[in-house]
């Protein structure tokens, strides 16, 4: 896309692995993700963006140029992981056809990458709930949300 020449983008590969290792070395946890969307999804969702006028702004020249590019983008991913995915920062590869599902599995994944030890804590009990004593919910006519959900 121009935003480097050749040489630059192979001189950040070689030295990403570098940065990283100290990262990681000082104690730092590094994850690093890659949200994998498919072509039937990213043309899905490109066509929705652009016969629905809410979504139009969300469509940048970047995207179709990018789109046209498929295989290029393809090969820089399969570059930048052949030089980035080592054994103290690896790479995850998450598939984010379905956005919700991805998000849920990425903080999953995420969660159970950082230690912890659990904190101790009293028992809690739930305490009884009074009682109505004659308590009646009111007929307000409220408007409520619509649930699509």
């Amino acid at each position: 896309m121009g935003f480097c020449s050749e040489d630059q983008a192979q001189r950040f590969l070689q030295a990403t692995p570098l940065v990283e290792k100290t990262m990681t070395d000082s104690g730092i946890i590094l994850l690093k993700y890659w949200l994998e969307v498919s072509p039937e999804e990213q043309t899905r969702r490109l066509e929705s963006r652009i016969q629905d006028g809410r979504k139009l702004w969300k469509l940048s020249p970047m995207d179709l140029k990018s789109y046209s590019r498929w295989y290029d983008y393809s090969k820089a991913r399969d570059e930048m992981f052949a030089a980035t995915d080592t054994r103290f920062a690896p790479w995850y590869v998450a598939n984010a056809d379905d956005k919700k599902r991805v998000r849920l599995n990425i903080i999953t994944h995420l969660l159970s990458q950082i230690p912890y030890e659990e904190l101790p804590h009293e028992k809690i009990k739930l305490p009884k709930r009074q009682k109505a004593n004659g308590y009646k919910d009111p007929d307000f006519p409220h408007n409520y949300v619509q649930e699509k959900f």
